[in-house]
């Protein structure tokens, strides 16, 4: 096919700190598995010209940033396809230019065998609009008890394991799991929340909540767990990766840890850098999430971790719910909320804002998750996958939860005013979305 060459575009790089007005010239091919990277980047930069047979897209006012690399996204697929599918969440990633997102395990069945790993590569691959991974269940069944074979899910195509939303109780089998997992470099995923703390909570534990009239989940709740996990990261030399931080105090044990040396990272969800717990008003279940949207000093705190790189990674915590489940008494709804087309306004509105620069919110969705998984995406340079999202990123625009592509339709950040659409996302090169 005949090349694309992009002109005229801000082009943004985190990887190289690139912030510069030029073209980028990509080959056009399609991903054909899980192992093909289709088409690639053949030129970048100022100098980039178009040759005579390419297809020409003037990105004037237009911004070029590396397609985004979500680690967490829970669908339906396979067994509650109600919920999510890949052709679904697909469509919404390409939406929201995020063009390789990692699936969590808790399905039904759970990705716990190699059979299933193949399973999810094979239909990501033929119904997906993106790049879609699987990640593999640490225990058995998602249980706890149980050690899941490590080894040979990596080795079938898992790019990390997870329990998902169920924390590991048993110190001894978590330090099993991440000794083990060290001896293949394994990337090991764990949500830090102590399950008797958090018992029968349903937003942040404080003043609001005791307004409110409902229980709480405190910080310590977490903070216990980050502490426990790190030591145990340390002791066996595993790479664990803290799902989904929430709270200010677990930052300052994983900046000791890091300055110990520990193969230690974190990740934190887009809402908790945007949204606080104020959110819930008058018991909108739309902001019921988890782990819950936690103070204004938690939120900030938590920006600055990601800015300073002490956070490495921001996700989407895209887990769908359907409206019976979200509709319902606050206590009685369901965690959870769509956000695979947030993840990109929601950190680009931390640059417009002031309190972040733009390529530091840009590299904690781009070149670090790649460089965790050790994926060649991520990142504008000649030779990389031609994965890229080209972006109006001071379009204003109120969203509206009405026209989000996945199948769940209920989102925090419903009404509100946002900036940055996606114009054209292109995976390996070929378009797989773009505005009418």
């Amino acid at each position: 096919m005949r090349p694309l060459f992009i002109a005229n575009a801000r082009l943004l790089d985190p990887a190289t700190r690139l912030d510069a007005t030029g073209g980028v010239l990509v080959e056009r091919a399609a991903p054909r598995g899980p192992d093909d990277p289709g088409g690639h980047i053949l030129a970048i930069g100022p100098g980039a010209t178009a040759p005579a047979d390419a297809e020409v897209f003037d990105a004037a006012g237009l911004a070029v940033l590396p397609g985004l690399v979500d680690l967490r996204v829970v669908t339906g697929e396979p067994g509650a396809e109600h919920k999510e599918t890949f052709k679904s969440a697909g469509r919404a990633a390409a939406a929201g230019g995020v063009t390789t997102l990692v699936v969590m395990p808790n399905t039904q069945p759970v990705i716990d065998d190699v059979s299933l790993v193949d399973l999810v590569m094979r239909r990501a691959t033929a119904r997906g609009h993106v790049r879609i991974l699987p990640a593999a269940a640490l225990t058995k069944g998602l249980a706890g008890t149980a050690m899941s074979e490590i080894g040979l899910l990596a080795e079938a195509g898992a790019v990390l394991f997870s329990n998902g939303d169920a924390p590991i109780t048993d110190s001894r089998l978590l330090r099993r799991a991440l000794a083990y997992a060290s001896t293949f470099d394994a990337l090991v995923a764990h949500r830090p929340e102590d399950p008797w703390l958090a018992a029968g909570g349903c937003m942040n534990e404080g003043e609001f909540a005791g307004r409110l009239g409902l229980p709480g989940i405190p910080a310590a709740a977490e903070s216990i767990m980050v502490e426990r996990d790190l030591t145990l990261a340390e002791l066996t030399r595993g790479r664990l990766l803290l799902d989904m931080l929430s709270a200010a105090r677990s930052l300052e044990p994983l900046a000791r840890a890091k300055a110990r040396g520990v193969r230690a990272h974190a990740s934190v969800s887009v809402h908790h850098l945007t949204l606080n717990e104020l959110e819930i008003g008058d018991y909108r279940t739309f902001a019921k999430l988890a782990p819950p949207l936690r103070s204004e000093e938690d939120r900030r705190a938590l920006v600055e971790a990601v800015a300073s790189g002490l956070i490495d990674v921001v996700v989407s915590g895209h887990d769908p719910r359907p409206a019976e489940d979200k509709r319902l008494p606050f206590d009685e709804a369901a965690f959870g909320a769509a956000a695979l087309e947030t993840l990109l306004p929601g950190v680009l509105s931390l640059a417009h804002s002031g309190e972040a620069e733009l390529l530091d919110m840009l590299a904690a969705v781009t070149v670090r998750p790649a460089d965790l998984l050790g994926l060649p995406q991520g990142r504008l340079a000649i030779g990389a996958p031609a994965d890229i999202a080209i972006v109006d990123l001071g379009a204003p625009f109120r969203f509206d939860v009405a026209a989000l592509r996945s199948k769940s339709r209920n989102s925090p950040f419903d009404g509100k005013l946002l900036q940055g659409r996606v114009v054209r996302t292109l995976v390996g090169g070929e378009t797989a979305f773009e505005t009418a």
